[in-house]
């Protein structure tokens, strides 16, 4: 994927160089902000709908998050594609201003926090989510398409680059299911100098495709580009175990985002069972590897709060200067 974008000059390396310094609070689930928003998100193209039909409660989403201590908030393009936004009639160049908009409309709010005057750095995160994602079937939380890798590649590859093209911090390659898919992104942005993590959506130790996550983190480990790994939409009693294992396979910080822990019920469009979501399981997180900390699913402004304060509790690590020659 060709881009004049350069590791050394992007503020995703500002990213990287903070979370080797300590861990950085990420945003919470953004679809369940824009339902108490008042959203109806009952749409194949769930949060990125309003992209197009109401961007305004996008920008007032990410604005929630960052007022509650989120530095790192994720895009509303987990959802989009140019084939998504095909089936409503929305021809390529529409949809490819719909996928920079998600961008922006992020940027909005990082400014307006900005503008607002705490003392913090914040970064935007554009979301590339899996291709199950578009087929809204729940597919993201099985894998196993039936795709070949060069075919996932071809999926994600313009929707990456116009995503990039947008100038986020860093990407986040996100709710993962299949080290097949993980694999064909990795392709994309090796070589490039485009900051992204890369997170899997995970059952116990496994991928939800059913490969281990020893092997699935691994593929991220000589790719420069990837500053974090680790899980996301998972229930919080599988982060501890996905930590220690992406922190001792790829030495690279951990990102971690679990959901509440109630199960999506695809076919019936709807959550079930109880919240598990514990912010005081943040500090066991940070001990074994976790820089990048927040929820997703049914994890709302409140919770990442919570998790902004146990992260607080923690020192910066300071790291001492190299002597001079």
């Amino acid at each position: 994927m060709a881009t004049e974008r350069s590791a050394e000059t992007s503020t995703g390396t500002s990213l990287a160089r903070a979370l080797a310094a300590g861990p950085l609070v990420l945003d919470g689930g953004l679809s369940n902000q824009l339902e108490a928003q008042g959203a109806d998100l009952r749409d194949a193209l769930w949060s990125a709908r309003l992209l197009a039909d109401d961007p305004a409660r996008i920008t007032e989403a990410h604005a929630a998050y960052y007022a509650a201590g989120a530095q790192v908030v994720i895009t509303s393009s987990y959802q989009a594609s140019f084939q998504g936004f095909a089936t409503r009639g929305i021809e390529h160049a529409k949809a490819a201003q719909l996928l920079r908009r998600s961008v922006e409309l992020a940027r909005e709010a990082q400014l307006a926090a900005n503008a607002a005057g705490a003392d913090t750095r914040r970064w935007v995160a554009a979301s590339i989510g899996p291709y199950g994602a578009v087929l809204a079937d729940g597919s993201e939380y099985r894998g196993r398409y039936g795709l070949s890798v060069a075919d996932l590649e071809a999926f994600h590859a313009l929707r990456l680059q116009t995503l990039v093209g947008a100038m986020p911090d860093v990407l986040a390659m996100e709710t993962i299911p299949d080290a097949d898919e993980a694999e064909a992104l990795l392709n994309l942005v090796r070589g490039t100098g485009v900051p992204c993590w890369l997170s899997f959506s995970a059952a116990g130790r496994k991928t939800r495709a059913g490969q281990p996550l020893a092997e699935a983190f691994a593929l991220a480990t000589d790719v420069d580009e990837v500053i974090a790994v680790g899980v996301n939409c998972c229930a919080p009693q599988d982060v501890l175990a996905a930590v220690e294992i992406a922190s001792a396979v790829t030495g690279k910080p951990v990102v971690v985002y679990p959901n509440s822990g109630e199960s999506w019920d695809a076919k019936a469009r709807a959550w079930r069972e109880e919240s598990t979501f514990d912010p005081g399981l943040v500090r066991s997180w940070i001990d074994a590897g976790a820089r990048l900390i927040g929820g997703c699913c049914r994890v709302g402004p409140d919770a990442i709060r919570q998790v902004g304060e146990a992260v607080r509790e923690v020192p910066r690590i300071v790291r001492p200067r190299a002597p001079r020659p």
